[in-house]
């Protein structure tokens, strides 16, 4: 069967020529045995990492120098889509001639970043950015197996969404490194939320300590004042309840109700209220085609709520009413 059979000829076009070298020719395919071990004085370890959700299976190979704790050889079998293998191929690669901290500090990201044809471009569509994950995931698992200790102590972060095994640093530097803007983004590039959905925003079937929604807001909120060091934003929740009134319906006048009203819908503002939680409970009707639909009435609060934090404060949370 043709390329062109298994994916769209656009978004084959995404590829970068590197991923798409090592989907077809992988450098570093098949398995190391105890006696090539032995032969170069070396541990044998072998390591397995799955995503059950998406069919994904990644069997990485070390051969590791006993005194050095230095990397000799890597390789890998895999079950998986052509990305997956490109990914876990230039993982194994990276691997080498690093010690097994080292090893361990290597992340998705990096693996998509070696694997561009230009640093400015990336290597995979959005949507394909988690199988790399997976990589990230096995070089974690091989050194928790080195080490001989609970792959859990290697966690230097919490886990933000536990289907897809995504860490609350892999998010954060998902939205810097690619200057992320919308939870969407997030998902096409970490797989974080595209499962069961309740890392997104509060009010899912479990409750999280992190959110996508949240963690978004802060992170921008940082690069913003990052470029822009002397625009500080006033304290809003300190502002009088009619001048909180003001700055969010300035936002909805300029950033939301336009979009909204292309799909034939609207958003009045109905109440504004602070919560012991710190946070401000804004209290929003929809009108027009935006009501009735569960589903598209979940989708546009998650997009006021989330243009609300950008624009006005990231202490809002959005209600229906």
């Amino acid at each position: 069967m043709a390329k062109s059979d298994l994916i769209g000829g656009e978004l084959w076009e995404q590829y970068s020529a590197k991923v798409a070298d090592r989907m077809n020719n992988p450098r570093n395919f098949g398995e190391l045995t105890e006696a090539e071990a032995e032969k170069s004085g070396c541990k044998l370890v072998i390591a397995n990492e799955g995503a059950e959700s998406c069919g994904d299976t990644v069997r990485l190979f070390w051969l590791v120098d006993k005194k050095t704790h230095i990397i000799k050889k890597a390789s890998f079998k895999s079950f998986g889509c052509g990305t997956a293998i490109a990914a876990t191929d230039m993982m194994a690669e990276m691997c080498m001639d690093k010690t097994v901290d080292d090893a361990a500090k290597i992340t998705n990201l990096d693996v998509e970043h070696a694997l561009r044809d230009d640093k400015d471009v990336a290597a995979v569509p959005p949507q394909k950015m988690h199988c790399s994950v997976m990589a990230y995931e096995v070089i974690k698992r091989a050194t928790s197996i080195y080490r001989n200790v609970d792959i859990a102590t290697l966690e230097e972060a919490d886990i933000v969404c536990e289907c897809a095994r995504v860490s609350l640093q892999t998010v954060e530097d998902a939205i810097r490194i690619n200057d992320l803007k919308t939870v969407e983004e997030i998902t096409d590039y970490t797989k974080a939320g595209a499962f069961c959905k309740s890392c997104i925003h509060p009010g899912g079937h479990e409750k999280r300590e992190h959110y996508l929604v949240d963690i978004l807001a802060r992170v921008r909120g940082e690069i913003e004042h990052e470029r822009n060091p002397n625009n500080v934003q006033t304290d809003f929740s300190k502002l009088s309840v009619v001048k909180q009134i003001r700055a969010i319906e300035a936002a909805l006048d300029e950033h939301i109700r336009p979009a909204l009203a292309r799909d034939g819908g609207g958003i009045e503002l109905e109440d504004v209220q602070p919560a012991e939680d710190g946070t401000i409970q804004v209290h929003l009707a929809y009108q027009g085609s935006c009501k009735g639909c569960a589903g598209s009435v979940a989708g546009t609060l998650s997009f006021v709520e989330l243009t609300l934090r950008k624009e006005v404060s990231d202490k809002i949370r959005g209600l229906v009413v």
